[in-house]
């Protein structure tokens, strides 16, 4: 069987003339399961959380794939009340996304704008990110100016969260 990022997303990337480098994997549902293929791609790695909060508005964080979020001030930082993390049902219906697979790219099926994109300022400013385009089962490496670019395409306008390591809970 062929290896292939969805077709959704190929076609995107495509049609955007948005290049990226991807490597192929198994499975993975965690950062730690991810590092080893992650290791061949240029940029600063993600981590990414489906959030709702208490009104039901919807998030997207994407993180430094090592930084560990303060989820008592991160509301504080979104505008928001109280949140916790969304479910699988949920992400799937508004973003076309299973659980491990999430990431910038999974905006792409969130064509009524449900969905608050937030973003690291770490990686806002990074050269590169990688991220999963939908799947879990790779990962593709974009330079941030193409992901911004992508961003503008999807009509996502993200927030740019200063997640200082005062800001990080362990």
């Amino acid at each position: 069987m062929e290896q292939q990022i969805p077709q959704n997303v190929a076609e995107f990337l495509q049609r955007h003339d948005l290049p990226c480098q991807v490597v192929f994997h198994p499975p993975v549902h965690t950062v730690d399961e991810a590092m080893p293929y992650w290791a061949q791609l240029p940029g600063l790695h993600t981590k990414n959380l489906f959030l709702k909060d208490a009104k039901g508005k919807l998030f997207v964080v994407t993180c430094l794939a090592g930084r560990s979020l303060d989820m008592k001030k991160l509301p504080e930082a979104l505008n928001s009340k109280k949140l916790s993390f969304g479910k699988p049902e949920l992400m799937q219906a508004c973003l076309n996304t299973q659980p491990g697979a999430l990431g910038p790219l999974s905006l792409l099926a969130d064509t009524e704008h449900q969905v608050t994109f937030a973003i690291d300022a770490a990686l806002w400013n990074a050269e590169y990110i990688t991220c999963h385009p939908m799947v879990n089962t790779c990962t593709v490496s974009m330079a941030m100016a193409d992901m911004k670019a992508a961003l503008a395409h999807m009509g996502v306008q993200p927030v740019v969260l200063s997640l200082e390591p005062e800001s990080v809970g362990e």
